[in-house]
């Protein structure tokens, strides 16, 4: 089976859940090609993949952690053009796959429909419209536009393919809201991780450790001021900084003894394994990854990012981690970490999360549910 993925560029979650797949199939004997962008493509590169370049999509804009609609419909708009479409188009007529599948990018969504191309969409974001509630009329009524474009999108694919926990242990379940219509065609694969935690080799670390990370947007290093200036507070608990690629490193030039700064990676697993607490903003693929190695989060979510509100919401809600805020002080956020760290009952949950997505190995049920699917349309067509 020829296998063709797409992975939207805003936010490397969509990456990693693409890496895991690539790596799955190459391992089923299938043949796997990326098509990335961005920080996307780069990563894909740096983990000893070819990707070829798509153009961009969807676009995210903010400033000092709050997400700005207008500012990100604008920017998106000025990514999308016809020459973009014909690129994909010419892609697809290079290299014949025989399944399309798109992580959070909708373009390759209707560039695979118009070569007639079995593609399934891999997503965990299915009520954008909330985005644009509460807005002036021009934003209300480009909600109402995008609302009809996803739900088009969501009935023309072959499937859909949710990368969480089922239901009802799934983070993203506040948003998903889906017409019954298309109900029969929903997958829930469980956590795609790159890694299984029985695979990967600790980091060593002084411990109790926690791990701070941070996607690829620069406005998020408030979180990184705010937790620079906790960890001073109380030195016997340790810290790990990842930068995601949008973040400067020289920008903090005072470190805590008890800190150690790495700067971005492309594996973290290690980093996940060795740690007792991860601080990330409210991304759905660094919350699944913690989740998957047992691990409670402090969530930082973007203001006014209704998805990541959300997912931060049902951790607070399930007992996984806190949801938190961008105001929050140093001494605040001491506060949570510790009342975490000393906390029992979240690592049981979290263990059982963790066990849980061993069991149901996502990318592996990905491939199988795939290899069914295709075999199934081949004999079809017969």
């Amino acid at each position: 089976m020829k296998i063709l993925l797409f992975m939207c560029g805003e936010g490397l979650g969509h990456t990693s859940r693409g890496l895991a797949l690539g790596k799955e199939f190459l391992a089923g004997g299938h043949e796997v090609y990326f098509g990335a962008y961005g920080n996307s493509k780069k990563l894909v590169e740096k983990t000893g993949y070819q990707a070829y370049e798509i153009p961009p999509e969807i676009t995210l804009a903010g400033e000092a952690g709050i997400f700005d609609i207008k500012k990100s419909i604008k920017e998106t708009l000025k990514n999308t053009s016809l020459s973009g479409f014909r690129e994909l188009l010419r892609l697809i007529e290079k290299l014949k796959p025989d399944v399309i599948l798109s992580d959070g990018y909708y373009t390759g969504i209707l560039a695979a429909r118009a070569k007639r191309t079995p593609v399934y969409f891999i997503g965990h974001q299915f009520n954008m419209v909330e985005f644009f509630q509460n807005q002036d009329f021009l934003v209300t009524v480009a909600g109402e536009l995008v609302k009809s474009f996803y739900n088009y999108i969501f009935r023309s694919v072959n499937g859909i393919i949710v990368p969480d926990y089922p239901l009802p242990y799934s983070v993203n379940r506040k948003n998903f809201k889906l017409t019954k219509s298309i109900n029969n065609t929903i997958f829930f694969s469980g956590p795609l991780i790159r890694c299984k935690y029985s695979e990967v080799e600790s980091k060593t670390f002084q411990r109790p450790n926690v791990l701070s990370t941070i996607g690829a947007f620069g406005y998020r290093a408030a979180i990184f001021r705010s937790v620079l200036e906790a960890a001073e507070l109380d030195h016997s608990i340790h810290y790990t900084f990842i930068s995601g690629p949008g973040i400067d490193p020289e920008q903090f030039p005072k470190i805590p003894e008890n800190v150690e700064f790495v700067g971005f990676t492309e594996n973290p697993f290690p980093y996940y394994k060795g740690s007792d607490l991860v601080i990330t903003a409210g991304g759905h693929g660094t919350i699944l990854e913690s989740l998957s190695f047992g691990l409670p989060l402090l969530s930082f979510p973007d203001e006014k990012h209704i998805e990541q509100e959300n997912n931060a919401t049902v951790l607070e809600e399930e007992g996984y981690g806190k949801r938190m805020s961008y105001l929050a002080g140093p001494e605040v956020i001491l506060a949570c970490i510790r009342g975490i760290l000393e906390g029992e009952e979240y690592y049981k949950k979290t263990r059982s999360l963790r066990e849980f997505a061993e069991e149901l190995d996502g990318p592996a049920a990905v491939r199988k549910f795939l290899e069914k699917e295709i075999k199934e349309k081949s004999n079809e067509k017969d």
